[in-house]
């Protein structure tokens, strides 16, 4: 008996001395390229291709996911019971539907919108406008049957069982917002046919029709009678932006940025830098649960808002200063291989792919909007895109993303949402992500110093001094 209390006693403080014991570098398939020395024992590996990003790989990438969606995503009416296509536009036929795409990505969906607007980044930042054809298909496609599936609702009453219902009749911010802004950024570019019925309709809800709080602040009646998502940020404050772009109306700036402020003092952890996933107005003192992807969305609402945000108007700081402060709290947080985890605070939840990538394009550009300081953030995004790219299939998938999730109030259900490639969150980020890499590696205003094995980003001019090392 005291045998075995005595083995059991040394297995239990062996078991701790490993467990609590100093980490030792795991290292992994790659090496640093960049590191020209073959024979440098000082050089260990790496989890993900930690190197300078080449604007040629990170191009390829981008074209291996535009094609994947491209394929990804037709644009035929078919019949709910025949599969067959529908050529007549003239009669209204109650099966009438779009081809279901062979993911789930479906044409108007709000994830939808968030590729779009990658895509129009990547042709804006590679100068291929080759980038924009499934854009122009997509949008030329609602142009021609929108008219048929209005008169398909009118004759039958669908509701939601009309492919067209979201810009028919839109009830939430995720019918409207992300795709509206989408809608407005192809117009302003003149890629696609003009959609102005359709940015009427989505616009009128985001600023006239969704349940709001006293002061403005957008919110949902859901999962508890009075509560805000985290989420929400980018389902309004983008599209909000964009309609004071595109219209002059500086009312729709003021909206955008009251609710930033109203989002952010209910649901930002100053002292994490960090924002719980919702808030509940009947309980405003729950736990708060950090999850990955709405930190992404709120910082990528913030930015979007400042691209067009006038710098005379008076809100303007105050959303800079959020975005920093929300930058630096999720910039401490980066896991080892460069991604983030699926709950931002807990470093045994797994890596998630489209909270990271979000996170990458935001820091990325922020350095190059001059928002932040590429001496601090540049490498932080540059190993952003290291562990992002190892995401992106030889195929163009993106593998890795959480797929859709509610506002809960447990840990299980974060920790256990599965993750999918066809999970369509993740592959607008992941555009946006290597867009702005793209940019970010070709920016005048900095130089990037490789040296003592990884990279420092530096002002164009500025001194520094190694001699110690030579």
């Amino acid at each position: 008996m005291k045998t075995t209390l005595l083995a059991a006693s040394v297995a239990t403080l062996l078991g701790c001395a490993l467990a609590c014991g100093p980490a030792l570098a795991q290292g992994g398939q790659y090496r640093n390229t960049d590191n020209k020395n073959l024979k440098d024992a000082a050089e260990g590996t790496y989890p993900v291709p930690y190197k300078m990003p080449v604007a040629a790989e990170v191009t390829a990438q981008l074209k291996s996911i535009r094609a994947y969606m491209d394929g990804a995503t037709p644009t035929r009416i078919i019949s709910k019971k025949t599969g067959q296509p529908i050529t007549d536009l003239k009669t209204p036929n109650a099966d009438a539907i779009f081809e279901p795409s062979a993911g789930d990505y479906g044409i108007q969906v709000y994830e939808m919108g968030v590729v779009h607007s990658g895509l129009l980044k990547a042709a804006e930042a590679t100068g291929d406008q080759s980038f924009t054809a499934m854009t122009q298909r997509h949008f030329g496609f609602f142009a021609q049957t929108l008219p048929y599936f209005r008169a398909q609702e009118q004759k039958f009453h669908l509701e939601r069982g009309n492919s067209f219902s979201r810009f028919l009749d839109p009830r939430s911010l995720d019918d409207a917002g992300s795709m509206c802004a989408a809608l407005i950024r192809a117009r302003l570019k003149n890629v696609g046919p003009d959609l102005k019925p359709m940015i009427d309709t989505c616009s009128d809800w985001v600023a006239n029709k969704q349940f709001r709080l006293e002061d403005g602040t957008m919110a949902r009646k859901r999962p508890q009678e009075v509560s805000l998502w985290a989420d929400d940020m980018y389902m309004s404050i983008p599209a909000l932006a964009e309609m004071g772009r595109l219209t002059g109306n500086r009312k729709h700036f003021d909206d955008a940025v009251g609710n930033v402020m109203g989002m952010t003092t209910r649901m930002f952890n100053p002292q994490l830098g960090l924002y719980t996933h919702g808030w509940h107005a009947n309980h405003p003192d729950a736990p708060r649960f950090y999850w990955g992807r709405a930190n992404g969305w709120a910082v990528l609402a913030m930015s979007d808002l400042l691209d067009v945000l006038p710098k005379d108007h008076p809100g303007y700081p105050k959303v800079l200063n959020q975005l920093r402060a929300s930058i630096k709290g999720i910039a401490e947080l980066q896991s080892g291989t460069g991604l983030w985890h699926q709950m931002l605070d807990r470093n045994d939840s797994y890596l998630e792919t489209s909270a990271s990538a979000i996170f990458t394009y935001v820091i990325a550009h922020a350095v190059n909007q001059g928002w932040v300081s590429p001496t601090t953030y540049g490498s932080i995004a540059q190993a952003g895109w290291a562990g992002l790219s190892t995401r992106i299939t030889a195929k163009g998938e993106v593998e890795g993303t959480c797929v859709g999730t509610t506002l809960a109030g447990d840990m299980v259900y974060y920790y256990n949402r599965p993750t999918s490639v066809h999970a369509l969150h993740g592959y607008g980020p992941t555009l946006l992500a290597g867009a702005e890499i793209i940019k970010m590696i070709n920016n005048p205003a900095f130089e990037v110093q490789y040296k003592v094995r990884t990279y420092h980003y530096m002002p164009k001019g500025g001194k520094t001094d190694y001699r110690e090392h030579h």
